[in-house]
């Protein structure tokens, strides 16, 4: 069962609860011994809290999205149940100063991620729960008062069965017999919020470890302990896991001068998560994705690195010190996504990690700041459903990229000194926007309001220029919010690179091809740029191939190039010897392709010329996948085909010559779109040597691919989407690969299958079986977007006519997943038609003129649907 839609507390109804209450307490006491039985919907739940009230008298309400309520009672009284029950609310009459409610309640299993979540693994039949809250989900497996801001210390008892793996927050203080099974008892927690309450439950296989860091009072031991569930058991790498951990827990002890707060530090790889991790104190929970079950890449593991990381930096940014409410959320996700990425280039685990950072998150960063519904970094949250949005590229990403500028502009010293006085004056409470300023201004010795209002109170994007002059280059800069319609100046702290050839300068980046003169930086110059522009003296940059004007991609900004420097960018890109300079390039090709400035066919190209040299494993699979939307999205439909055997052809040769793993994986992403190349898809699922094609070398290349479970299910989908499997080669893979993973691949693939009856099965299936689970529902949504504009057009009416249940009728994750996986997908421009009046986008139009009063959280969606439509209209027309 999915179960209802989120609880929409507003901001309003969240500030007066809050000023009329201060939550002392929670006992909790779950009952789990049920959840083995098959089909199994609900547990009981009982939450006994204990809170204080300012206006004896006065009336609140607990928080319980579930199947009942059982009993409620208030100070030693009983109250009537179907009185005081309210759909999601549990309404407390007549409170005294120091109250004591407890409520009995059954609440139901989650099969959407959003709760207490249940998991039946399909290779042994066994149980698994987790919980998941963040924004506000805690409601749904305990009665809370559902906000971050009123923080209490968690005590809880879990009766689950006796050979069950239970953990919580806080250590096991004891356990005893129960009639089901055995019941744990957990160390009472410091104050939490209640979107970092958790449970893990089930017959989970566990690695424990030690380690021990070094603080101002001596050596304070942090036991380690990694899950997973039974059948991925082999597939753990604990080791490695543990040394970033350990690795983690030394650099920021060392950065941020607090002790680890939470004692142990447990980390939880968990089945259908919606997420990559989750910061539960003491119970970091993450994607199972990240137990790699065949050969992972080098991008794959330095991501789960990075994700460690950023979870780690949750247990100060977030956990001991939390945001007061969801306005505020970059408070701990700007600067975990800032301090994963620092902590894996200053540990020395990935010395390259801001060129990944470059790549992949800020252009996630840049994409989402160009949608009409980009907002500032401090957000202006009404209510949970607009929070449930707000995990977006600004809040991660920009906001990261934005604090790494702020250490550039004020020093890291200074930012390392403002973020020890934060955790030292608001340890475990709640804090907004103006305290983290006034740290930072204490520490740097300067009023840094006007800095914040710049940056985290303006949206928009703030674009770099270089012209050349006579003694060097004027930098400008061009800024629009578009929340306010006017032009926006932003204090840059940056640098400006020149790049030149030089004597003897040969070789290439990635080693592919023969030896080419290299560019490398011949000079480089720091610039403080407050207004529309500054000169520079840099007399060497008139006559250089490249000149760069946020060299080290110190500020957040998208760059245009000069014409000589695209030039340059264009046609020898593989030569710039530095590969934070090549990312910056990549960055201003692709932002100018987005923004139908630059024919698809010149990215496409250049990534196919020059994207397999880079060194990097990340940048190199971001830059395949950004030709892929080139091709699909930006580039006419006349030239579509032919642009995609350009790529397919160019990554059908690095398979064969080099067997990369990464080159094959993106091989089939872009094989799922069509063109040739069809014997060496087969080749990646044969079962044997002699059924791959080409040499003796390379049959031996694919054969090792071809073991890769993972990789074979990528080649049947592309094979699938093609229409050159059938049913029963699917069904033949999923016997050979029965878990939980072969079973999303497999639907993926027959969801894939081309033609209208094989789309509307999935159509019927996604929005009419509430039992499909989130990962389900996101696996046949992936087949099913495997799809062109022609048989897209009988499910638009269908989507539109189908939006406002979703969002009524399913919860939050679900009608996301539903409302942005079933837009259709692809859509040709007309030629002579201005994009606005194509038939998509004016339906999109007139659905939200007819639809003023949905929920914001929903039109938000399509609104960014539409608009990416519109852009890639737009660049069809233009190439």
């Amino acid at each position: 069962m999915e179960g209802m839609p989120s609880p929409h507390l507003t901001r309003d109804d969240a500030a007066t609860r809050s000023t009329l209450l201060t939550v002392r307490a929670y006992d909790v006491h779950l009952d789990l011994t049920g959840a083995q039985v098959e089909g199994a919907t609900t547990f009981g739940t009982v939450s006994e809290i204990h809170f204080d009230c300012v206006e004896p008298g006065a009336a609140t309400f607990v928080d319980f999205l579930g199947a009942s309520v059982e009993e409620v009672e208030l100070n030693g009284r009983s109250l009537p149940v179907a009185d005081v029950v309210d759909g999601q609310r549990v309404r407390l009459p007549d409170l005294a100063a120091r109250n004591t409610v407890r409520v009995r309640a059954t609440g139901l299993y989650s099969r959407s991620g959003e709760g207490l979540h249940r998991f039946v693994d399909p290779a042994d039949g066994r149980v698994y729960l987790y919980t998941q809250n963040e924004p506000a989900d805690c409601c749904r497996w305990i009665p809370v008062f559902e906000q971050p801001d009123l923080k209490a210390r968690f005590t809880l008892h879990v009766d689950a069965p006796a050979d069950w793996v239970v953990r919580g927050n806080g250590a096991e203080t004891g356990a005893e017999p129960s009639v089901g099974g055995a019941v744990r008892h957990f160390a009472t927690t410091e104050p939490l919020s209640t979107y970092l309450v958790a449970v893990l439950a089930g017959p989970y296989h566990a690695v424990e470890a030690q380690h021990t860091v070094t603080t101002a009072d001596g050596p304070l031991p942090v036991p380690l302990a990694m899950f997973c569930r039974a059948s991925l058991a082999e597939h753990l790498d604990a080791d490695r896991i543990a040394d970033v951990t350990r690795a983690g827990l030394d650099f920021y002890h060392e950065r941020f001068g607090f002790p680890y707060p939470f004692g142990k530090y447990d980390q939880a790889f968990v089945p259908e998560y919606n997420l990559g991790a989750m910061e539960n104190p003491g119970l970091v929970t993450f994607t199972e994705a990240f137990v790699f079950r065949t050969e992972a890449t080098e991008a794959q593991v330095q991501a789960r690195a990075n994700v460690i990381m950023h979870e780690m930096a949750h247990m100060w940014f977030g956990d001991l010190v939390t945001m007061r409410w969801w306005d505020d959320l970059w408070l701990k996700e700007s600067f975990a996504d800032f301090m994963g990425s620092a902590s894996l280039a200053d540990t020395g685990l990935y010395p390259g990690a801001w060129v990944t950072f470059a790549n992949r998150r800020k252009a996630w960063a840049y994409v989402q700041d160009a949608l009409p519904t980009t907002h500032p970094i401090v957000a202006d949250i009404v209510d949970l459903d607009a929070a449930k949005q707000n995990f977006d590229g600004i809040t991660y990403a920009k906001g990261a990229s934005v604090l790494k500028q702020l250490v550039a502009f004020v020093g890291r010293d200074v930012f390392d000194a403002a973020a020890r006085a934060y955790f030292r004056e608001h340890a475990w409470g709640n804090t907004t926007l103006a305290d983290f300023l006034a740290a930072l201004s204490e520490a740097s010795g300067r009023d840094m309001g006007a800095w914040a209002a710049a940056w985290l109170q303006t949206s928009g994007i703030s674009t770099l220029s270089v012209e050349r002059t006579s003694t060097g280059a004027r930098v400008h800069q061009d800024g629009w919010d578009p929340a306010i319609g006017a032009a926006m100046t932003r204090p840059h702290a940056l640098a400006v690179g020149v790049y030149a050839e030089e004597d003897g300068a040969g070789g290439g980046p990635g080693a592919l091809g023969p030896a080419r003169r290299r560019l490398r930086r011949v000079a480089s110059a720091p610039v403080e740029l407050a207004s529309a522009s500054v000169d520079v003296d840099l007399p060497v940059a008139v006559d250089a191939p490249l000149i760069l004007p946020n060299d080290g991609d110190l500020t957040y900004a998208t760059v245009d190039l000069d014409p000589r420097s695209l030039t340059t960018a264009l046609e020898r890109i593989e030569d710039v010897d530095d590969e934070m300079a090549r990312t910056i390039c990549w960055s201003a090709l692709w932002t100018m392709t987005r923004d139908a400035r630059l024919p698809a066919e010149r990215f496409v190209t250049t990534v196919a010329r020059a994207g397999a040299a880079e060194t990097d494993d990340g940048v190199r699979q971001m830059l395949f996948t950004q030709a892929l939307t080139a091709v699909t999205r930006y580039a006419p439909p006349s030239t579509r085909a032919e642009l995609l055997s350009v790529l397919l052809d160019a990554l059908a040769a690095l398979v064969r010559s080099t067997g990369s793993l990464t080159f094959a994986r993106l091989f089939t992403a872009v094989a799922a779109h069509g063109g040739g190349q069809d014997d060496l898809l087969r080749s990646l699922v044969a079962t044997d040597a002699a059924a791959s094609s080409g040499t003796t070398a390379s049959s031996g290349l694919l054969a090792s691919l071809a073991a890769n479970q993972d990789l074979r299910w990528a080649a049947l989908v592309a094979l699938a989407a093609r229409d050159a499997v059938g049913h029963d080669v699917i069904e033949a893979e999923l016997q050979r690969d029965p878990t939980a993973t072969g079973r999303r691949h497999a639907l993926t693939a027959r969801s894939a299958r081309p033609g209208t009856d094989a789309k509307r099965e999935v159509w019927e299936s996604v929005t009419g079986d509430r039992d499909l689970s989130n990962e389900l529902v996101s696996a046949a949504l992936r087949g099913f977007a495997l799809i062109d504009a022609t048989t897209a057009e009988p499910f638009v009416e269908p989507y539109f006519a189908s939006l406002t249940a979703w969002w009524n009728e399913r919860s939050i994750e679900m009608a996301t997943r539903l409302v942005r996986g079933l837009f259709p997908p692809v859509q040709d421009a007309v030629p002579g038609q201005d994009p606005p009046e194509h038939p998509l986008v004016r339906r999109s139009a007139r659905w939200l003129s007819e639809h003023e009063e949905a929920p914001a959280a929903l039109r938000r969606i399509v609104i960014e649907e539409q608009d990416s439509l519109v852009r890639a209209l737009r660049a069809q027309s233009a190439g």
